[in-house]
């Protein structure tokens, strides 16, 4: 089995975030079974926050030999911001009194020493996914958990994912008790009713699925 070095494990642990150890880990070892089925083909992360969830994915993409594109406008999404559950006031930009989770991903960057894996494409998602044109061996999705920006994601990216590739979903909950509906409704459930995406994998709210067929 594929192990994550150590030293990243401890960094993408003490980083910001809502990615639970065991779903990092999962997400880790699903990535680097893309790679390997797919070499040569990059990873694309799309929701980056603070970059906890990078640093899982930049470690499978430095034992690859590949690359990670992490995408995101770095504003936070809409319940990110103040008046929200997951506000956090430590990421508000002093001079614009606005949330901005860049300075504090870069210093992620910095302290796991995956730079020369990870190229951060700091833009909305909807705007890169037009402008992407090759195919990926894993894509994941945890960008805005809202009903729009949900279904946005998986028109723009579920299209990228090269057949034996991977798509990844977090937050996925069939069940409204257990949290918010958005990313199971509009990525999740279209990418499985397309007939175009098997489940290989839950961990937690993580969904690992399988492209079979263009």
């Amino acid at each position: 089995m594929t192990v994550m070095d150590p030293r990243l494990r401890q960094v993408a642990l003490a980083t910001k975030g809502f990615m639970p150890e065991a779903e990092g880990d999962a997400l880790f070892v699903a990535a680097c079974a893309a790679c390997s089925e797919l070499p040569g083909l990059p990873i694309v992360e799309v929701g980056t926050y603070c970059g906890r969830s990078t640093v899982w994915l930049g470690a499978a993409a430095k034992l690859s030999k590949t690359f990670l594109f992490t995408v995101d406008h770095h504003l936070g999404s809409e319940e990110n911001q103040k008046g929200w559950e997951w506000f956090d006031e430590s990421l508000v930009d002093a001079r614009t009194q606005k949330l901005n989770t860049l300075p504090t991903f870069l210093k992620t960057l910095k302290q796991a020493h995956i730079g020369d894996v990870v190229v951060p494409i700091i833009a909305e998602s909807r705007l890169a996914s037009q402008q992407w044109s090759s195919e990926l061996a894993f894509c994941f999705v945890d960008g805005g958990h809202g009903d729009e920006p949900a279904r946005l994601d998986y028109q723009g990216w579920a299209p990228k994912v090269a057949v034996g590739g991977c798509l990844a979903i977090h937050d996925i909950f069939s069940d409204p008790k257990d949290g918010g509906q958005a990313p199971y409704k509009f990525i999740y459930q279209p990418a499985i009713d397309s007939g175009k995406f098997d489940e290989i994998s839950a961990t937690g709210s993580l969904r690992i699925l399988r492209r079979t067929k263009r």
